[in-house]
């Protein structure tokens, strides 16, 4: 980055935080949208006394926080999905923690191995079918959407998006690189037409009679059930909800996480690991519950009401981290299925 860059990058963030560093006040960089996090920035700063700035975006955080370098005035990072987690570690953008609190609170398969990041929430990717069309006794595995029997009934968003794609690394660290990208192929033979849109419209493409069977996050069953829009509403009603691999001996159902870290330069790393702290305790992790329909990556708290109505699931133990490690040939495989 050139000087003319850089100058203008602190006069944009001093424009935005008014200032690079107060005592009472930690800057956080979110990829979470506004709305989801607000509602716990308030809850932190009535009870701390610690003022939360926030810049929001979906993308291009790591970008700028890498060139911003030293001058950059970020403390947090928050974001969802480990492959964008594990980003920030790769390209040494987070601090390593040493908090005895995250370590009780957050277990080691959901947090980094050099204690860089931390989830703070689980969100588990399921199946949906359609409540008229499809005996859910036929599908109690994610393997099982490659089954012949499917073809030309599933729906799904594309491959290489991070949802998808650490879904597929999770098959791959289940069953090898092999039979992951057989599975692969016969899921892709048997999509109903090209992977487009969203979790909710593939939802959506369920209700309209365009496919009976759909990968989704299971938050985005919450969305639509309890959505604004009543139509929205009706497409929640005309779906059963399945948590895959829940057999004795099977692996559980695959996990993603959003979570974050403390910025590599930050500037208010005490009220950056307070906050972090804050977001793996009893208060937020029901909060991400009732606002968000997320699981509560703290195993001392109970999921709320409406999830446990939905069940349970067992979970896939594996690592959070070996997905991210695994996301590259996740994607090749993608790439060569054509999903």
């Amino acid at each position: 980055m050139n000087v003319k860059n850089l100058i203008i990058l602190v006069i944009i963030n001093i424009i935005f935080f008014g200032h690079l560093s107060l005592a009472k006040e930690v800057n956080i960089y979110s990829h979470r949208q506004p709305f989801l996090i607000n509602p716990f920035l308030e809850e932190f700063t009535k009870r701390t006394g610690i003022k939360t700035n926030v810049v929001y975006s979906t993308k291009g955080l790591a970008q700028r926080l890498k060139a911003e370098g030293q001058n950059s005035p970020a403390d947090v990072i928050l974001t969802v999905d480990i492959g964008r987690l594990y980003i920030y570690e790769d390209n040494k953008l987070l601090l390593p923690i040493d908090s005895k609190v995250l370590n009780e609170n957050i277990p080691a398969h959901l947090r980094s191995p050099k204690n860089t990041w931390f989830a703070l929430s689980k969100r588990s990717r399921v199946i949906v079918t359609s409540k008229e069309r499809v005996d859910t006794s036929k599908i109690k595995r994610i393997e099982d959407l490659a089954n012949p029997e499917w073809k030309g009934r599933v729906c799904s968003r594309p491959g290489s998006h991070v949802y998808n794609r650490a879904l597929m690394a999770s098959i791959i660290a289940a069953n090898g690189e092999d039979l992951a990208e057989k599975w692969a192929k016969s899921f892709v033979d048997n999509l109903a037409r090209r992977p487009q849109g969203n979790d909710r419209a593939q939802v959506k493409a369920i209700f309209e009679g365009q496919c009976d069977i759909a990968i989704i996050n299971n938050y985005y069953f919450g969305k639509l059930k309890y959505s604004e829009d009543l139509q929205q509403q009706e497409w929640a009603k005309t779906v059963n909800l399945i948590f895959p691999n829940q057999g004795n001996d099977d692996r559980g159902a695959h996990i993603n996480i959003s979570g974050g870290g403390v910025a590599i330069h930050s500037k208010n790393k005490d009220n950056a690991v307070k906050l972090l702290e804050f977001l793996s305790g009893e208060v937020s992790q029901n909060l991400y519950g009732k606002i968000n329909f997320e699981y509560p990556a703290n195993p001392k708290i109970k999921p709320s009401d409406e999830l446990v109505g939905w069940g349970i699931p067992k979970e896939d133990q594996i690592p959070i981290i070996k997905i991210a490690e695994l996301g590259p040939l996740a994607q090749r495989i993608i790439d060569r299925v054509g999903w």
